[in-house]
């Protein structure tokens, strides 16, 4: 099982993950955003504020809102290195 062990906010509702694999890429979060745990995040504000949980190896928010790694890992866009 994969592990994200980096989070970066980029813009919007994109993020930049890095998995304990050293797969690294983009995830675009924005058609997430339903449900009583991830509405609150539709405020850029507070979805800038992700965080990787070490416990659980996903990124979670402080409302407790989560997502799983494989799930995330599969919606992965890998950017190329310059």
């Amino acid at each position: 099982m994969l592990d994200v062990v980096e989070v970066r906010y980029l813009h919007n509702y994109v993020v930049w993950l890095r998995f304990d694999d050293g797969t690294q890429g983009e995830v675009d979060l924005r058609g997430e955003l339903w449900g009583e745990m991830f509405e609150p995040l539709i405020d850029v504000d507070v979805f800038r504020c992700v965080s990787v949980n070490p416990d659980t190896g996903t990124i979670e928010w402080a409302n407790g809102a989560d997502l799983a790694p494989e799930y995330l890992f599969e919606r992965l866009r890998i950017v190329p290195t310059e």
